[in-house]
């Protein structure tokens, strides 16, 4: 397989997707983004002076922004929850905690133990607990209401206190029961336990402790009760909030400005290599570039984007989940690399081995596991592969009785599969042109289309990864643009059209 040939025919099809998108979007692009279309005009490219920003307005946007990173998450991830976690015992953080509570429970044990005893802490946490046992409580739950506030009236427990008739064992089995009423299946077993528990201190202990799992079992139920309704009204909550952060401060557009800039710039340099490659192309007209082209090759961008970089404040809802897919599509380029360097040498001989392809994939996988964090060795993992490939090659032409690999062809493999993570590879650079053709035609399907692109040639060892990557990406594009489309468009035409009058599209008749 030559690579030059291949290297050609990925040229020609990315731009004919190119030319493709421009030429639908051109007729429309100048008339679409005419017009301001964010709903107010806070884009930072206009020339009004800079606000300046108090802490008051800085701390509300940033409760809009944690409002909208939270009710995105919830939306989008249907694994999404509230964990309850603690300190590990052996941390700092840990240690103190346990030395703080152990002297607050012994200093109750000891109160409890005086003779008469003294009540005021443990009236305390029974007052803690009723609050708590009232937060569980759906609106409309009158009679547990009334019946916890009857029970665990503080005022009357303090009577009781002072004529040392409390009934401290009764109290905490009724809220022992109560808790039973109000809890989650799964924390059953929690309050047999406490069932069993003789020594009062310990009791109360141990109820605060099943309490806040019970916290958390709520917030989690309301988290799925809130799910569908944040997914019906998501595209307008996010648009929203994002206005109020932007009306709080105006600057949170800068760098979404400059991804976009970015991205025109790419264009235009793209454009200008095109002109000067070709002879005869008419240098003196002006090509429109296209919005939509410009936007979609920003978001490819994000696939190889040094997230130690700040993302553009649009994106930062998803940030975790593009760097997984990045990282995800780094593993499946490998991948590819290795098995398209394996047919290129050894093709002939393991051409007719029934899935070969996805032998040297299950072998990739498991040395590539975690490569994206910073202990990870690279190179080490790819001498690796290279050896259990010649290993896997050697032992398939053995089985059919064909002469195995030379050293030196041994080691002519194993060096150019350890090359892959070399700047300027060919082979590498191969890949990542077809993944990213790949990714640029799903951007250029429309979104309510579901069938997936041609996928490109030497990726069918990972066309099923690819497929499942790149409809969680078209996803994440797709819902960006409904939210921030009208925000995109302002910055667009102030960018591409900046001698457009604004509302010229609105006083126009459309021209088909």
């Amino acid at each position: 397989m030559p690579l030059n040939d291949e290297q050609s025919s990925d040229s020609d099809s990315s731009r004919l997707s190119e030319s493709t998108a421009s030429s639908s979007d051109s007729e429309y692009s100048r008339q679409s983004f005419n017009s301001d279309s964010s709903s107010k005009p806070s884009s930072p490219a206009s020339a009004s002076p800079p606000k300046v920003i108090t802490f008051d307005e800085l701390m509300a946007a940033a409760k809009n922004l944690t409002d909208l990173t939270l009710a995105h998450e919830i939306a989008v991830n249907a694994n999404f929850c509230i964990k309850h976690e603690d300190f590990p015992q052996n941390s700092f953080a840990g240690t103190v905690k346990q030395i703080v509570h152990k002297a607050f429970w012994d200093h109750l044990e000891s109160e409890l133990n005086e003779d008469p005893p003294e009540y005021e802490h443990a009236i305390k946490l029974f007052e803690e607990i009723k609050e708590i046992l009232l937060s569980f409580l759906t609106p409309g739950a009158n009679r547990i209401q009334n019946q916890i506030c009857e029970v665990l009236d503080t005022d009357l427990i303090r009577q009781q206190a002072e004529h040392n008739a409390v009934d401290i064992h009764g109290l905490a089995n009724y809220i022992i029961n109560t808790m039973g009423k109000l809890c989650a299946p799964i924390r059953d077993n929690d309050i047999k336990q406490l069932k069993a528990t003789d020594n009062i201190v310990e009791l109360l202990r141990e109820i605060f402790r099943v309490l806040d799992l019970m916290k958390v079992d709520m917030a989690n139920y309301t988290i799925q009760n809130l799910r569908p309704y944040l997914q019906r009204n998501l595209v307008d909550y996010e648009r929203t909030k994002f206005q109020e952060i932007l009306e709080e401060t105006p600057s949170a557009l800068d760098l979404t400005t400059e991804w976009i800039k970015e991205s025109i710039e790419d264009e235009l340099s793209s454009i200008s290599d095109e002109s000067s490659s070709s002879p005869g192309a008419d240098s003196s007209s002006k090509r429109i570039i296209s919005p939509t082209l410009v936007l979609n090759n920003g978001y490819l961008k994000l696939l190889q984007w040094d997230y130690r970089k700040t993302i553009p404040e649009t994106l930062i809802t998803d940030e975790v989940r593009l760097q997984e897919l990045r990282e995800k599509l780094n593993q499946l380029k490998i991948i590819a690399c290795v098995c398209l360097i394996t047919n290129n040498m050894v093709g002939a001989a393991i051409v007719d081995v029934p899935d070969f392809a996805d032998q040297l994939k299950r072998i990739s996988v498991p040395l590539l596991e975690g490569m994206n964090k910073k202990t990870f060795d690279l190179k080490e993992a790819l001498n690796a592969i290279g050896v259990q490939v010649c290993s896997k090659v050697n032992m398939s032409l053995a089985e059919r009785d064909l002469p195995t690999l030379s050293e030196e062809m041994q080691s002519n493999l194993m060096g150019q599969i350890a090359h892959i993570v070399e700047d300027n590879n060919p082979v590498s650079s191969l890949i990542d042109k077809r993944i990213q053709f790949f990714m640029r035609s799903l951007l250029a399907l429309p979104s309510f289309q579901k069938c997936m692109p041609t996928m490109p040639g030497g990726l069918s060892v990972i066309q099923t990864e690819m497929e499942f990557v790149g409809s969680q990406y078209a996803s994440i594009v797709n819902f960006n643009k409904q939210v921030y489309g009208p925000f995109y468009a302002n910055i667009l035409r102030k960018l591409l059209f900046p001698e457009a009058p604004i509302g010229k599209a609105e006083t126009e008749t459309p021209t088909n």
